[in-house]
């Protein structure tokens, strides 16, 4: 009696077949279960442990893919025990297909996440390039789903190559129009990569100088010294020569000062022992020379040249203006005169 009720049909398919088809659906998902619960939990705390987050890496992808997956194989063998119409199995098949292909392509994305997340990290923390990264992870995400999606149609059956054939003469000409912002896109890339600036670096270009306010992927924004703002494509800023002073380790500053004809050859020796003395005893300054530098047109030249140690602009003038005051103070000291433009005037007596 049992017998006959295990090969009794019905949809096609014995009821013995679909008892072992529920049958290798639930022994599968006890067995994955507890595969989850018992090694991957105990693999997860010794990732926990240990300073690479490479491990750990794997471990999310196992969590997050290779379980469902698991879920889905086991559903999907279950399903291919039992007997269908041959179109209700067709559609499973692309069913199967259709779910693997995204799930290929979140690991995918997994993958590439993972490595700009490390790339992010030896670089050290900078909201500016984390906020690029978001960006460019926008764009390869389009690209996978829609590499994905095309993959998908093509074994549909779909004459993807005809199509994209058909549409040649269109993508050429949108190729045409959007070169420049195709130029922008790829010189975005170069800067982020490439990393010759970033925000909040001063930076020089041409004429223009300016703080590095915005990022984008079709223009570069600056803060100019006086208040407003200066928008570059990102092509233009690859193809020109840009100066970062904020990359600058220190800052090489040359400066003259002239004093009167009328100076001793004594006071003009000792002037540049002066000068390197109020230089060195000022902080965060290196002395490079101190020279008699030329005979002008009224007034005796001396050349200084000296670095301040870091990149700050107001730093430097604070420094320059402190050295500034101790030259005048020293020079009072000395009699020395610091040198203006004058013009004696003779006059001859008509006798």
């Amino acid at each position: 009696m049992y017998m006959e009720i295990l090969n009794k049909v019905f949809l096609g398919n014995r009821v013995l077949d679909y008892l072992i088809s529920f049958g290798v659906l639930l022994f599968g998902f006890l067995a994955i279960k507890i595969v989850a619960l018992v090694i991957i939990k105990r693999l997860k705390e010794i990732s926990k442990r240990t300073t690479t987050t490479l491990d750990d890496f794997f471990m999310d992808v196992i969590d997050r893919i290779g379980v469902p997956l698991l879920f889905l194989a086991v559903l999907y063998a279950s399903i291919k025990i039992l007997t269908f119409h041959p179109y209700l199995e067709k559609g499973m098949n692309y069913l199967g297909l259709g779910v693997l292909i995204y799930f290929v392509s979140r690991l995918a994305i997994m993958f590439i996440t993972y490595g700009f997340t490390v790339y992010l990290t030896k670089r050290g923390e900078d909201a500016s390039l984390e906020r690029s990264f978001q960006g460019i992870l926008v764009v390869v995400k389009g690209i996978v789903w829609a590499g994905a999606v095309i993959f998908f149609m093509d074994n549909l059956g779909f004459k993807i190559s005809a199509i994209i054939a058909g549409l040649g003469i269109g993508g050429v000409a949108v190729a045409l129009a959007a070169q420049s912002i195709l130029k922008d896109l790829f010189s975005y890339f170069s800067i982020i990569f490439d990393r010759p600036f970033k925000v909040g670096d001063f930076i020089i270009i041409g004429d223009f100088m300016g703080t590095v306010e915005y990022l984008g992927i079709k223009t570069t924004r600056l803060r100019s010294l006086g208040g407003e703002q200066v928008i570059f494509s990102n092509t233009d800023l690859t193809d020109s020569r840009v100066r970062n002073y904020k990359l600058m380790e220190k800052r090489r500053v040359v400066f003259k000062l002239g004093v009167t004809y009328q100076t001793s050859l004594q006071q003009l020796k000792e002037i540049p022992k002066v000068i390197e003395k109020i230089i060195k005893n000022t902080k965060d300054t290196a002395f490079d020379r101190a020279h008699f530098f030329s005979y002008g047109d009224f007034s005796l030249i001396f050349e200084i040249v000296y670095y301040v140690i870091g990149p700050d602009y107001n730093k430097y003038m604070d420094i320059q203006q402190e050295i500034n005051f101790t030259i005048k103070e020293e020079f009072e000291k000395c009699g020395i005169e610091f040198a203006y433009p004058t013009q004696t005037l003779y006059v001859q007596k008509a006798g």
